[in-house]
């Protein structure tokens, strides 16, 4: 097919007109085999008359009797209200119901004796008992915990006094404060104040102990 060297120019020559190629459908092979197969025979249905209802005697019927199965039995029995039984009277659970009462009311008392008389058969501890050696009272400073020194609620002394002096030294701790020399409530709890701001844990809750008279002496001058 040749083209124009310049576009828009037409060629020389005549339009070249498009091809349209029919390719013949291949069912003359298909046709000559539906020739080849044997004609197919038509199919008819038998028709014939439904019998008419016959007429029954009374005589010839006969009613059977109802049958009951285990399924009637226990859609009966679940219809039954609760608390009732078939069969039995009113008067029969009720005295079933009482003897049981009776039976587990002495089998109670049974078991009461019983356990009564095991306690009494059980030997008494004999009365002459050793008594416990009294403790010797010791110093309190070797066996304090907190260390030699300590102070606590109920003491009284100059070293109490100056623990209040020192106290009353810190902000909001123990502000005007007595410095009676008594450890009281007061006191007690204005030292756990001061090992809850100060971050003291090694003594006990208000108690002044090494590690408090440690901190507090070097807040204020040892």
């Amino acid at each position: 097919m040749p083209t124009p060297s310049d576009r828009g120019v037409p060629p020389d020559g005549p339009p070249i007109e498009p091809i349209r190629v029919l390719r013949p459908r291949r069912t003359d092979a298909l046709a000559e085999l539906m020739k080849d197969l044997p004609p197919r025979a038509a199919v008819g249905y038998e028709s014939f008359a439904l019998p008419g209802p016959q007429a029954a005697t009374e005589d010839a019927t006969e009613e059977l009797p109802p049958v009951r199965d285990d399924h009637d039995r226990a859609r009966r029995s679940r219809d039954l209200p609760r608390g009732r039984m078939p069969g039995l009277p009113r008067a029969a659970v009720a005295a079933a119901v009482t003897a049981a009462a009776v039976i587990g009311f002495g089998c109670a008392l049974l078991l009461a004796d019983r356990g009564e008389s095991t306690a009494a058969a059980a030997p008494r501890p004999s009365a002459t008992v050793s008594e416990a050696p009294t403790p010797t009272p010791t110093a309190s400073g070797a066996t304090d915990p907190d260390g030699p020194g300590t102070l606590r609620q109920g003491d009284s002394g100059p070293e109490v006094s100056d623990l209040q002096e020192r106290l009353r030294h810190i902000p909001n701790v123990y502000d005007n404060g007595s410095t009676d020399g008594t450890y009281d409530t007061t006191l007690t709890e204005a030292v756990a104040r001061f090992q809850l701001w100060y971050g003291i844990r090694g003594d006990e809750d208000g108690v002044y102990g090494d590690d408090t008279r440690r901190d507090l002496e070097s807040r204020t001058g040892g």
